[in-house]
């Protein structure tokens, strides 16, 4: 006879294969359905249910074992998350917080982070390695992001950090609104429930984010002491950073306040960034500290780390 190949076989007579081969009677693939398995059945019973009590018994504490175990999830010590509702957006938004250690009558710095859904733990991170190496102090950091179980991150950014509206973006232009909610609600409620020093106030973002933090230094300069802003979308909205930017030029000559600017060697908005920058220098600004850095061999999100690693250092520098 010959042997059978894998597809002819159903899964019953797999199982029955699998016996047989399991009970070495005779070879299983040269007879698998005949006296094998009768021989197995009728003359090797007692050891078939030896074999197959200890089969069972053997399946069922590894299934006890895994129903048992307890998964615990990763968390980042020292943290944790409340939930604000925005009376100017009507959005619900989550705070991710961290706490330093704590000293009593101590004030505290304070990071605020956009995109905290991505951005906090990185920040997280980048601040451990800082404080480790005495480059910044101990501080609170609040990621800012979105409350519901699947918010759709892309959307609600789109709307929130936007400072005009564009077709192609429904619902966008909403930065005013989130300005608003930022200044007379968040602030408020960290500096009130948290031990935060108001003078030292620091707005961080990336992309939207980063555009959104220059349309806030130059709507609201003092809100915050400074600003770091990584690949910040300078050719959205016609573009809008431009026009922002000329229009405070036309009418101040001071902007005390630090600002880090950065943006990926090789990412689409290298250019615009760059020409950004050297606008923000020709201006002299009166009490303006200005650090940029353009990061080799990156991209539009790969300048993140370095971004708020080099950030965070020029802000506490002396």
């Amino acid at each position: 006879m010959s042997r059978l190949r894998n597809k002819d076989l159903s899964s019953r007579q797999w199982f029955r294969l699998i016996l047989a081969s399991f009970w070495r009677s005779e070879d299983p693939l040269e007879n698998p359905f005949g006296k094998s398995m009768t021989y197995i059945c009728m003359i090797e019973s007692p050891r078939i249910i030896l074999r197959l009590a200890v089969f069972f018994l053997l399946a069922l504490s590894l299934c006890a074992s895994a129903a048992g175990q307890s998964l615990r999830p990763v968390t980042i010590p020292g943290s944790e998350v409340r939930t604000l509702r925005s009376t100017a957006t009507g959005r619900d938004y989550d705070l991710y917080i961290h706490a330093p250690h704590l000293e009593p009558g101590r004030k505290y710095p304070v990071l605020y982070v956009l995109d905290g859904q991505w951005d906090f733990k990185l920040l997280d991170s980048v601040y451990g390695g800082l404080l480790y190496d005495k480059f910044v102090p101990e501080m609170f950091i609040v990621g800012i992001t979105y409350s519901g179980a699947n918010p759709n991150y892309d959307s609600l950014r789109a709307m929130d950090l936007t400072p005009v509206a564009v077709p192609l973006r429904p619902g966008s232009g909403d930065a005013p609104k989130f300005l608003s909610f930022l200044e007379q609600q968040l602030l408020p409620y960290i500096e009130q429930t948290y031990p935060a020093d108001p003078s030292r106030r620091i707005l961080m973002g990336s992309s939207l984010g980063g555009l959104f933090t220059l349309y806030t230094m130059f709507t609201e300069p003092a809100l915050f002491s400074a600003y770091v802003s990584a690949s910040p979308a300078v050719t959205y909205g016609a573009p809008f950073a431009f026009k922002q930017e000329a229009d405070f030029a036309a009418h101040h000559h001071e902007l005390p306040t630090r600002l880090f600017l950065s943006v990926g060697a090789i990412e689409e908005l290298a250019g615009p960034v760059q020409d950004y920058a050297k606008i923000l220098r020709s201006r002299s600004y009166q009490g303006l500290k200005l650090e940029t850095r353009v990061i080799e061999g990156e991209r539009h999100s790969g300048v993140k780390p370095e971004s708020f690693n080099r950030g965070l250092r020029f802000v506490f520098q002396n």
